[in-house]
């Protein structure tokens, strides 16, 4: 079953625990992992016309093997896939190697050429 669209417009948002909520933050062009109001880990990406890349993915040093990476790799691709406009560059080693793992996920790959 596929997960619900998430509502439209500014902020996209999901506890993927009781305590982390990942977000779209359009404005900075990331995606951001929030513990107790701090952002904690980020999906970088860039947009194109019909292409989103992904350029790098960090968390915090403190929160590492926490899963906060693959909560915020699992809620941009989600989103990416309801909104159904753009396909996934996966330039970010951490995205790229995420996908590989959840191959579910690589019918939202496209090309590495722009547009």
């Amino acid at each position: 079953m596929s997960p619900p669209p998430p509502p439209a417009g500014g902020w996209q948002t999901r506890t993927m625990s009781s305590e982390v909520t990942v977000a779209n933050n359009p404005d900075q062009h990331r995606y951001e992992a929030v513990l107790d109001g701090t952002v904690v880990g980020f999906a970088e990406y860039e947009l194109g016309a019909n292409r989103i890349v992904f350029t790098h993915t960090e968390v915090d040093e403190a929160h590492e093997g926490e899963g906060i990476a693959s909560d915020l790799a699992r809620f941009a691709l989600d989103d990416v896939a309801a909104d159904g406009q753009r396909r996934v560059v996966a330039l970010c080693p951490y995205i790229k190697a995420w996908i590989a793992r959840h191959p579910e996920y690589e019918r939202l790959l496209g090309s590495t050429t722009t547009g």
